[in-house]
């Protein structure tokens, strides 16, 4: 490496146990405890083939064929930790069969690191609590290409459309670019049933599961206006949740119309908030302790209706909370009903647009191959937010290229043209520059 001058180097400090190099080793020890379904004389082990996949998504790679041209490089061997790298197919056939229930561990694991770190401390966002962004997405659809898993849509005219969504979830700051996704839900034909899974569905079943991996952590759930319904309120009370959910008057009439009849009783707090620096005028009227619809009254909410109101336009948005409003909190519990777009924008948007393509189909199988490649998607960005979170070099690499595209671009043009022991190598190769030596050319003397 050279510093381009006499003067020395200044390498950022990285914390130790969050860096790239320690993160891949954690995942790669996951993955070595997922049980081998196969008999044990087998020439490549699960763990590796994970890995593989895991490393295709961590450098971004087009498509499972660009991969696997390029997958006997020796970097994926010091870097990533892969013994033997399958070819495409029989990276396919290894991991279709793979439950995705058993790469929850990993993602467990990567939180845990997080946590250990204090990397997760600038994250809390109100009354000691998380904010988590649950969402829906699509990543899938064929007309032809389908599993045992596939959710199916039968149009007017007979044919079927097949596809795949999971239930997304990521902790969220507005004060912050970064989210961290938790281990998503599948949203897919469950086995034994003919129905359709819906997200409804997936959502009782990811808020067991998160209370299960994170028995004592508190979390606010921020979601849209169709999960503002009573069965669901009960579930998020039941397993100790808070909430701010969107609620819209279209979808929610009953409960503008039980707002109103507060107001009229002069039940109903209005405040303003102005930005003069800005120019922003914020709005609010909020009412506590209101039946979220006629046919349960029993379910009692906290109403938030804001505006937004600067020289061009009025924006105008409405939530449900559990936490009681008042005049001092009613700006800062808005800003977190706000947040839920980071998990469309900073996180679905930037897998799908970003180079990691979301919605690009590696491979389908026939079992729970594109599901298992979508968690692996994940996991890669769940490392990648975790180095742009609290990884010092890479926070510089970043810096110095300006966009992430770029980043991933010479990344990927280093990882497979020099020989490297570490991502740490890597990265202070992107960030200070290298020295490079003209080829030797062997020629044939004969």
């Amino acid at each position: 490496m050279q510093s381009g001058g006499a003067m020395a180097i200044v390498v950022p400090k990285e914390r130790k146990h969050l860096s790239a190099d320690a993160l891949f080793r954690l995942v790669r020890s996951g993955f070595a405890k997922i049980p081998d379904y196969r008999p044990d004389d087998v020439d490549i082990s699960l763990a590796d083939a994970l890995m593989s996949a895991f490393a295709m998504f961590s450098l971004k790679s087009p498509s499972l064929l660009a991969f696997d041209k390029q997958r006997a490089e020796g970097n994926l061997g010091t870097i990533y930790g892969i013994e033997r790298v399958p070819c495409d197919t029989h990276m396919r056939e290894i991991l279709d069969p793979v439950s995705p229930e058993a790469l929850r561990p990993v993602f467990k694991s990567g939180f845990r690191q997080l946590q250990r770190g204090k990397a997760l401390e600038p994250m809390v966002f109100f009354e000691d609590c998380y904010l988590l962004a649950l969402d829906g997405t699509g990543y899938f659809s064929s007309k032809t290409i389908h599993c045992a898993s596939c959710l199916q849509k039968v149009h007017r005219n007979g044919s079927v459309t097949y596809h795949h969504q999971m239930l997304g979830a990521a902790l969220v700051h507005p004060d912050m670019r970064e989210v961290i996704p938790l281990m998503p839900e599948p949203i897919v034909k469950q086995d034994g049933t003919d129905k359709n899974d819906c997200e409804r569905n997936a959502a009782k079943r990811f808020i067991a599961k998160l209370r299960r991996d994170h028995p004592h952590l508190k979390f606010i759930i921020t979601e849209d206006s169709l999960s503002s319904n009573a069965p669901h309120l009960e579930t998020l009370h039941d397993h100790g949740l808070h909430y701010i959910l969107g609620v819209k008057e279209g979808d929610h009439a009953w409960l503008f119309q039980q707002v109103q009849a507060a107001e009229h009783a002069g039940r109903v707090t209005s405040h303003e908030r102005h930005d003069r620096a800005g120019r922003v005028v914020h709005r609010f009227r909020f009412v506590n302790d209101v039946p979220l619809n006629a046919s349960n009254p029993d379910v009692r909410v906290n109403f938030i209706e804001y505006w937004e109101i600067n020289d061009n336009k009025v924006q105008h948005f409405s939530w449900v909370t559990d936490f009681r409003v008042n005049k001092h909190n009613v700006f800062h519990l808005m800003r977190g009903g706000r947040a839920r777009w980071k998990i469309e924008n900073e996180t679905f948007n930037t897998l799908k647009n970003q180079d990691y393509n979301f919605e690009h189909n590696y491979g389908h199988g026939e079992q729970n191959l594109s599901v298992v490649f979508a968690m692996l998607m994940m996991l890669a960005f769940l490392v990648d937010q975790a180095q742009q979170l609290c990884g010092a070099l890479f926070q510089a690499v970043w810096a110095k290229l300006g966009s992430k595209r770029l980043l991933w671009e010479r990344m990927r043009a280093l990882f497979y043209d020099y020989a490297m022991t570490s991502m740490r190598q890597l990265f202070e190769a992107l960030l200070y520059g290298f020295k490079k030596f003209s080829p030797i050319v062997a020629l044939d003397s004969s």
